[in-house]
């Protein structure tokens, strides 16, 4: 950790892709999926065009950080004819599984939001595999692997009845059409708790040799609006269902003018991150303020470090708050 006690730091030229680059007349960009692609950084990202209505955009570069160019041929489109993508598509998650990418996404139904399944080989082509969660359930994204020959999904189904939370929930299928076993993988806490009450997913789970690393969103709502930042959490490697330890304090929030004020302010949303060849480097991208694209860059072992010091201590913790007691 450096001697500033952050985390993760902001790329100083941030924002890195804002609705201006884009060839085409469009509100904002933001909450990218990310991946390798071919050698380059490819993002994923969320197009929100002027009627209101979101698709998706490809952008490349070489290091990750600077020189993007936006593919006008890669990309999704929602099917607004269907009822699934009536009003759009959001917040994309890309898993790589063998030769394919999973993107996990967001459809905007009349119904209300739904999480589906496309995947892809090159971006071009997509093959869409249908609603993995019915509404209302977003923030989802897929595990790189089986467990014991089933496919594992994160996501966060958002609760009819106000006051209960919104809690990270884990479910297992043995076919990505088909979903059961479902609980509860991370609880919101509650009261003054940075991540009280709603919490959600973030980029896919990152395997390590300490277990899966998580990086979630918590929300916090205050007297002048909502705040969105951003925790880790870690789950065992053969059993994700297993929550090994969760920081007890958030690790970036928003503080510079382009998260703090946008069309959403103070909000950090992160969907994609890529760890580098060092092994060590890793690039977390992000919506920020729901306007624009921006990256951070950590130290894997400095997150495993932060993360491993909030252990949960026995298997009935892991649902438990910091003090031991139930959040609910």
């Amino acid at each position: 950790m450096t001697i500033d006690g952050e985390l993760l730091h902001r790329f100083e030229g941030n924002p890195i892709i804002t609705a201006r680059d884009l060839p085409v007349t469009v509100n904002a960009v933001f909450n990218p999926g990310a991946t390798v692609f071919e050698g380059e950084t490819l993002l994923l990202i969320r197009v929100e065009h002027r009627s209101g209505l979101s698709s998706f955009a490809v952008a490349l570069s070489a290091d990750g950080l600077t020189d993007w160019r936006i593919d006008p041929v890669r990309g999704l489109e929602p099917e607004l004819d269907s009822f699934e993508e009536h009003w759009g598509i959001e917040d994309p998650r890309i898993t790589k599984i063998g030769d394919e990418y999973f993107v996990v996404y967001v459809g905007y139904s009349p119904a209300g939001p739904l999480v589906l399944l496309a995947t892809t080989k090159d971006f071009i082509t997509w093959v869409r595999r249908g609603v993995l969660m019915t509404p209302d359930d977003k923030d989802a994204t897929i595990f790189p692997t089986l467990f014991d020959g089933r496919w594992a999904l994160i996501h966060r189904p958002s609760p009819t009845s106000r006051g209960l939370g919104a809690h990270v929930w884990l479910s297992f299928s043995p076919d990505l059409r088909h979903w059961g076993s479902s609980r509860i993988l991370l609880p919101a806490r509650r009261g003054g708790w940075w991540d009280a009450n709603k919490v959600g997913i973030g980029p896919p789970p990152l395997l390590t040799e300490a277990g899966w690393l998580i990086c979630y969103h918590g929300v916090r709502v205050t007297a002048a609006g909502a705040i969105y930042r951003l925790g880790l959490a870690l789950l065992d490697a053969e059993d994700p269902r297993r929550l090994i330890a969760r920081g007890n304090e958030w690790i970036l929030g928003p503080s510079t003018p382009y998260e703090r004020s946008g069309d959403v302010d103070d909000v950090i949303f992160p969907c994609g991150w890529v760890l580098r060849d060092d092994g060590d480097t890793i690039h977390l991208y992000y919506g920020a303020a729901d306007s624009t694209v921006c990256v951070a860059e950590a130290s894997l072992a400095e997150l495993l470090d932060h993360v491993s010091r909030h252990p949960v201590h026995t298997e009935s913790e892991a649902g438990m708050g910091a003090l031991g007691r139930w959040p609910l």
